[in-house]
């Protein structure tokens, strides 16, 4: 994926691995809690696919996984209308995470991450505001589907944006292509249990 010209002086000739930005958040984080403000504030033009990524990692974690789906939503939207970054009411940016939990997840997720950057780099250049609507739909879909009322339905879909969005950090077209084509199988899925559910409700023919 191509950036634009500034975002690649800013980002300069060597980019920091995901895992490694993950890691300085872990050791900057406010003993109090974890804002949405505070994350945007520091993670600069790479804020896009980083609080995807943070967030579809919370959307797993028990009791906090509702809003952190809704906000997946809030974020998918704005990249399919190519904001430049994510940007919150103040009532949005100001909601908290406790730091503890947040810690907890990013310490679980840091050495898978550092595993896969072994093998992800740079593949597949494709242009970086298509991608990133691209990118924006996908995750919206697959928020949605973390709302079905069925106990752990919300771990695939929130899994693949995680994949989603460290292919989109990494600008790995190739990983980014194999997890969108994952994504469109996972959505047929649940769209044919939808419609399975609206027939066994009388609403529409029943697919079997």
């Amino acid at each position: 994926m191509r950036r634009s010209s500034s975002e690649s002086r800013s980002n300069g000739p060597l980019r920091e691995p995901t895992s490694v930005i993950l890691s300085g958040l872990l050791g900057d984080a406010p003993a109090e809690g974890v804002t949405l403000g505070w994350l945007t504030e520091r993670l600069g033009n790479r804020s896009f696919g980083l609080v995807l990524l943070l967030l579809a990692l919370l959307s797993m974690i028990p009791g906090i996984s509702t809003p952190a789906s809704l906000l997946l939503l809030v974020v998918a939207a704005q990249m399919i209308l190519a904001r430049g970054g994510p940007v919150f009411t103040r009532r949005l940016a100001a909601h908290r995470f406790r730091t503890q939990r947040v810690g907890s997840m990013i310490r679980r997720s840091v050495p898978v991450l550092k595993y896969m950057e072994r093998f992800i780099r740079p593949r597949w250049s494709t242009p970086f505001e298509g991608t990133k609507r691209a990118v924006g739909t996908a995750v919206l879909l697959l928020g949605l589907c973390m709302f079905v009322p069925i106990p752990l339905s919300n771990m695939p879909p929130a899994i693949l944006v995680v994949l989603i969005s460290f292919a989109y950090l990494e600008e790995d077209g190739v990983l980014l292509s194999g997890s969108l084509a994952a994504a469109l199988i996972m959505l047929a899925f649940f769209a044919a249990l939808a419609w399975q559910a609206a027939g066994m409700a009388g609403w529409l023919p029943k697919l079997i």
